[in-house]
């Protein structure tokens, strides 16, 4: 907070993914906002959460270039450091951290504000950096840790995306490849189980 770009103006958070759907921090406003020069992208390797280290899960994380539509948070004062250090413990969950906290600028209808938001960290041994869409899908079909499937986590994001307006068409084309390959899977596995009781 020493280095807030415009202190006397409020605390604003950028929520580009699960924050949307799980912001688990009180804010006493929201409006839509665009983050030019970053994107979201299944850039974050997982082997916890939504994966396991035999079947790595992929998440998303704000990476640089092209521009993102989301939800901006206005945080209330009353014990922000509070909130703020629930966030991080919420976003810190290896080390070095691959999430980290910056101040970028989002547009909004009135104008450009400082927003603090979490971007990848491309030295982080996780970042996969850009990868087909088709094996995103691969991945989200099949990766599922402790707290739920890749494939879950995307149907959340889309969805609570579209509920407030905001339409990423590659995020809902990968939704169409991950149900293919889920349907696909399905099928292979059910021709096999009928195999295996004819055997």
């Amino acid at each position: 907070m020493k280095c807030h770009p415009a202190p006397g103006l409020p605390t604003l958070l950028f929520a580009y993914g699960s924050l949307i759907w799980r912001p688990e921090i009180e804010h006493v406003r929201e409006e839509i906002g665009i983050a030019r020069g970053w994107h979201r992208s299944f850039c974050l390797r997982m082997l916890r959460f939504r994966g396991t280290p035999d079947e790595p899960g992929l998440m998303m994380a704000l990476d640089r270039g092209g521009q993102c539509r989301g939800v901006l948070y206005e945080l209330p004062n009353d014990d922000l450091e509070g909130q703020l250090g629930r966030l991080f413990r919420r976003e810190f969950t290896y080390k070095p951290p691959n999430s980290m906290p910056r101040w970028i600028k989002v547009e909004t209808g009135q104008g450009s504000v400082p927003a603090l938001g979490f971007v990848m960290n491309r030295a982080s041994s996780f970042y996969t950096g850009s990868l087909p869409l088709e094996a995103v899908a691969e991945v989200l079909a099949r990766a599922c840790g402790h707290v739920g499937s890749g494939a879950e986590y995307l149907l959340n994001t889309v969805t609570h995306l579209e509920a407030r307006g905001i339409r990423d068409r590659n995020l809902w084309r990968l939704q169409a490849l991950v149900a293919e390959c889920i349907e696909r899977d399905g099928a292979a596995a059910s021709s096999e189980l009928i195999q295996t009781l004819d055997a």
